[in-house]
């Protein structure tokens, strides 16, 4: 499985970025994961809510730029569904099954994704009600992967 992680803005804290790489080396043994990392848009602190459109749009276009046609997207979005660590894994094995081989998981800006992105993807993910920073959000998901394919392995992994 060819998993990508397409995530707007650059990751800057070197704990997080610790944390993330030692998920990525486990999961070599699994699947061949990427993590792409695009540009934000600079944008002040108070915006209205057409400079938040417009700053979404740009920040989608580049995303959807990094997708392919026959990619199975799961974008991260607040109002998208809760799952559990298992149903998240099942879903990801039943990617596999049925010939879904190239899965992308995307993360927006602090904004959030664009309705462009939302209606590219084939679903939406929410790890919570509760808003997280976007770079905390990629340690998060990439230990949710590397879980996911232990669960499906029947491996052990703490719980």
């Amino acid at each position: 499985m060819n998993i990508s992680i397409i995530t707007v803005g650059k990751l800057k804290e070197k704990y997080l970025k610790q944390g993330i790489d030692e998920y990525l080396k486990r999961l070599t043994s699994y699947a061949k994961v990427e993590v792409i990392e695009l540009a934000d848009e600079k944008a002040p602190e108070t915006l209205s809510e057409i400079e938040m459109e417009q700053i979404k749009d740009k920040e989608g276009e580049r995303i959807l730029a990094k997708i392919s046609q026959d990619t199975h997207v799961i974008a991260l979005a607040i109002q998208g569904k809760m799952k559990s660590s298992e149903e998240l894994a099942d879903g990801l094995d039943k990617l596999a099954t049925y010939g879904k081989s190239k899965v992308a998981f995307v993360i927006g800006g602090s904004l959030g994704l664009s309705d462009t992105v939302m209606k590219r993807s084939d679903e939406s993910l929410s790890f919570s009600k509760m808003t997280f920073p976007h770079q905390l959000m990629r340690l998060i998901l990439v230990e949710q992967i590397y879980r996911a394919f232990r669960i499906n392995r029947g491996e052990p992994y703490h719980k």
